[in-house]
């Protein structure tokens, strides 16, 4: 009797454990739902009203000065009196709501936004000014299709075109990047890989070369291939000023992305018998691969819109001149430069033209850019993660002898009859 008296009240408490032990997890879920409910209403009404609020307060008192107290009208200091002013109004505002604590987050919150905005402003602005300036001549297809043989400041806008510079444009940035994106990635390559003590000057050579000013790259093309060995100004001779250019630029930013990739590929590798360069071609370039393309493109969209480079190292023609070794060679920095000195109104218009062609090549470039490096080093693609998918279960029918979707007719494939699939189904 004793003993079962002893024994009852342990099986009870080890029944009772289970819902004690479900307490504590349900007021986590508990806990957590709160965090969710903050971070859906981080813009909240309250912020809302207060930052409309010290807006429009600002707005209306500097005006009021402006217009019935001071004399002056200027634009550029109205504007700026009325953000000095917003920012007194949502401190004290802020101050009263939630606290002094809150000042300094909101200060800075709206610092970081007002700066972010006029640099938006300002590049919208010179995009639509040079677009404003140039739509005249980006209206004619000859603008594409013929060189600046004929297009002088006597001649409609119909005569002319930017294809001598194009062809310049795209035949230097195509060598320039040939060399410097091999010696880039190998810098950095050694830079990550190999290391020792040479790594510490070559990273100073690179990046004392990314502060380099452009126009003594072209100096030392100027002066060391043209001047000492003889070589003509051409387009190869522009390539050449190009590259030094890119190189330390393709090199910081390859450098960047190969640190990116996690040690224990490598270690992995090792593990598996690969020697450091099977190591290095097998595991990481491929790996960090988005990451390399974007600093390529990046390196692409820093070099095409140079201007003092190309200024001393190709020379200027009207002509298309498609040998980049032979003769000089036009690029549209350099069109644009020359055309835009001569007193014509039309020859104003073309270099706006060719200046909207160029940007909008740097645009496309950085787009290209932003694309290729929205994804982590490894980070595999949609596309990618769902041929993975259809390979591991094609991989998983063959172990299991199961026969595959090929095999299936349409009617059975559409009717959902995958008991016999582990895994639900083709996703």
């Amino acid at each position: 009797m004793a003993k079962s008296s002893i024994t009852e009240p342990s099986v009870e408490t080890t029944l009772q454990l289970p819902p004690v032990a479900a307490e504590p997890e349900a007021g986590a879920e508990a806990g957590a739902e709160p965090e969710q409910r903050i971070r859906r209403r981080a813009v909240s009404l309250d912020g809302v009203c207060a930052l409309l609020g010290s807006a429009a307060a600002a707005l209306g008192l500097t005006w009021v000065v402006y217009e019935r107290i001071l004399p002056t009208t200027g634009a550029l200091g109205f504007w700026l009196t009325v953000f000095l002013v917003f920012l007194a109004f949502y401190a004290g505002v802020t101050a009263l709501v939630w606290g002094r604590r809150a000042v300094a987050d909101r200060m800075a919150g709206a610092l970081m936004f007002a700066v972010g905005m006029l640099i938006v402003f300002v590049v919208a602005d010179q995009i639509a000014y040079t677009g404003y300036e140039g739509h005249s001549a980006l209206g004619h297809l000859t603008f594409f299709t013929q060189d600046s043989l004929n297009a002088t400041g006597l001649t409609h806008l119909d005569q002319g075109g930017i294809l001598n510079a194009l062809v310049g444009s795209l035949e230097q940035m195509g060598i320039a990047t040939a060399i410097a994106v091999p010696l880039g990635i190998l810098a950095a390559l050694f830079l990550v890989e190999i290391g020792g003590p040479m790594a510490r000057p070559v990273r100073s050579l690179v990046e004392a070369m990314t502060s380099l000013p452009e126009i003594i790259a072209g100096l030392f093309i100027f002066a060391l291939f043209i001047l000492t060995f003889g070589l003509r100004q051409s387009g190869f001779a522009a390539a050449l000023a190009l590259t030094i250019m890119m190189i330390p630029f393709v090199a910081r930013s390859s450098e960047v992305m190969l640190r990116l990739v996690p040690g224990t590929l490598r270690e992995a590798s090792y593990a598996l018998g690969a020697s450091q360069w099977r190591t290095v071609l097998g595991v990481v370039l491929p790996t960090a691969r988005s990451g390399l393309t974007t600093a390529v493109v990046l390196g692409m969209a820093r070099a095409i819109g140079e201007t003092a480079p190309v200024l001393l190292t190709s020379g200027y023609t009207d002509y298309v001149n498609a040998n980049p070794f032979s003769g000089w060679q036009t690029s549209l920095p350099l069109y644009i430069y020359e055309t835009v000195r001569e007193p014509a109104d039309v020859q104003r218009v073309r270099a706006f033209g060719a200046a909207v062609v160029l940007i909008t090549l740097v645009l496309v470039l950085f787009a290209i850019a932003r694309l290729l490096g929205g994804r982590r080093p490894g980070e595999l693609s949609r596309r990618q993660r769902r041929r993975a998918d259809r390979e591991r279960l094609a991989y998983r029918r063959t172990i299991l002898g199961l026969p595959s979707y090929a095999g299936r007719s349409a009617a059975d494939h559409h009717s959902g009859r995958r008991a016999a699939d582990p895994e639900g189904g083709d996703q």
